[in-house]
């Protein structure tokens, strides 16, 4: 288990908050001040916090961000936490916590930019407010197949799915129902946003920029110590005296650079993370691993 590594344990030997359990707490806490303020307290405001065209029109552009934490149904609110635990989880390890969230978040506001499109197209189809998470969850779902296409999913924790299978499936439901919105109660549009903005982000390789081991923050600080390494200037070459002695004393053997050492030794490792997931590692591939991280330690 991943949390059983030492660097993926805080100071005190437990497991970190990560970013998925933050914004899973997120959600149950909106969830439960919602229903608080429907019983108790008066629900006039709460008009102003799902997605709506007309809302937008007046300037509520932060709706594109709160839709996405408003749930009314208990069983809505349960689905998307089970798809951000079980693909969230992966994704953030990936990414890490900063990018794992603008990812989120910025799929889900691509989700709610399409359904406002449509909304302007055909609004006395696609007129009606959007509220929840599944936007951003269904890219989360998307970017996890996408990157580990031959995972396997348990659906309804009994029938084995391949991940490439379930996006294939996930995408073709969302973009049949788009264009035959036969259910409005179910924001499709919104889902084919989030799907197409994961197919986005992996298909331009922005997950490679800071592609990380997961669960191992120390990569990013080995990147940008290779980096800073490979930017300083070359010490000028020292002028040879004329009458210096003709004996060469023998070279140390030369430690290969970081650049060279990344290139060689650590980018083809990443490269097959990237395609068949960490388990995918053999034990001098680990290793491999293990004297990047000691040579940052160094440092």
């Amino acid at each position: 288990m991943l949390t059983d590594r030492d660097y993926m344990r805080d100071s005190d030997g437990r497991p970190p908050l990560t970013m998925t359990v933050k914004l899973m707490i997120a959600l149950v806490a909106s969830f439960a001040l919602l229903q608080i303020a429907l019983v108790y307290f008066s629900s006039e405001w709460l008009g102003l916090l799902p997605l709506s065209f007309e809302g937008v029109k007046r300037g509520y552009v932060w709706q594109l961000v709160t839709f996405q934490f408003v749930h009314v149904g208990l069983f809505h609110l349960a689905g998307n936490l089970l798809g951000l635990w079980f693909c969230g989880r992966f994704v953030e390890q990936v990414l890490g916590a900063r990018r794992f969230l603008l990812f989120y978040l910025g799929s889900g506001i691509a989700g709610g930019l399409l359904h406002l499109v449509l909304a302007a197209a055909v609004p006395k189809v696609f007129g009606v407010p959007v509220f929840g998470a599944s936007a951003g969850v269904m890219a989360l779902v998307a970017l996890f197949c996408l990157l580990q296409p031959e995972a396997e999913f348990l659906v309804m924790f009994v029938v084995p799915i391949k991940a490439k299978i379930l996006l294939l499936a996930e995408t073709s439901i969302a973009l049949f129902f788009t264009l035959v919105p036969s259910d409005p109660e179910i924001a499709h549009a919104a889902h084919l946003g989030g799907i197409a903005a994961a197919y986005l982000f992996f298909r331009r390789r922005w997950h490679d920029e800071l592609m990380a081991i997961p669960g191992t923050a120390w990569w990013n600080q080995v990147a940008k110590l290779f980096r800073r390494r490979a930017d300083r200037p070359a010490k000028p070459a020292r002028a040879v005296r004329r009458n210096a002695p003709t004996a060469v004393p023998m070279e140390a053997p030369r430690e290969s650079s970081p650049d060279e050492f990344m290139a060689r030794e650590v980018d083809p490792i990443l490269e097959k993370i990237a395609a068949h997931g960490i388990h995918s590692l053999t034990a001098k591939e680990k290793e491999t691993l293990e004297r990047a991280r000691s040579r940052m330690g160094k440092r």
